[in-house]
C-alpha cells in the first residue's frame, strides 16, 4: 500500500498521486473514498497542465511545488542547471530569490490540493 498523499509536502510526485489514487479505486472504505475524491480532484486540475507523464490518455506534469517551498525550489532549479557557479561570489550570491522565484512561476500553472496551492508545468 503506497504512503497516502498529503497537502503538506513540499513536492509532490504526480506518478505518486496516480499509483494511490489507482490504489483507492474500488475501495469501500469511506475515509479511503474522501482521500481518493481529493486525489480525483487534483488529478482533474492537473490534467493538461504538462506534458511529462501519460495516464488514461491525458498529460500530466510530474512535479508538483508547494507555493511556500516555491522560492527555495527556484534557488536549487537555478544551482541544478548551472546558472549559479559552485564557486559563486559577490554579486551571485546577491540574488533576491523572491523576485527570481516570482519570475520563474510566469512559466508555470498554479493548481490547488485542498487549500494549498501547487505549482506545475
Amino acid at each position: 500500500m503506497a504512503t497516502s498523499i498529503t497537502n503538506a509536502d513540499d513536492l509532490i510526485d504526480l506518478r505518486d498521486v496516480i499509483a494511490r489514487f489507482e490504489e483507492l479505486e474500488e475501495t469501500e472504505d469511506e475515509d479511503e473514498r474522501t482521500e481518493r475524491d481529493e486525489l480525483r480532484e487534483l488529478l482533474d486540475e492537473c490534467q493538461g497542465n504538462g506534458g511529462d507523464e501519460q495516464w488514461r490518455g491525458d498529460w500530466y506534469p510530474v512535479s508538483l511545488i508547494r507555493d511556500s517551498y516555491f522560492e527555495t525550489y527556484a534557488q536549487e532549479f537555478a544551482e541544478e542547471i548551472g546558472a549559479i557557479p559552485d564557486d559563486a561570489r559577490w554579486p551571485a550570491t546577491c540574488i533576491d530569490w523572491e523576485q527570481a522565484a516570482r519570475e520563474l512561476q510566469m512559466d508555470y500553472t498554479s493548481v490547488e490540493f485542498g487549500d494549498v496551492t501547487y505549482w506545475c508545468r
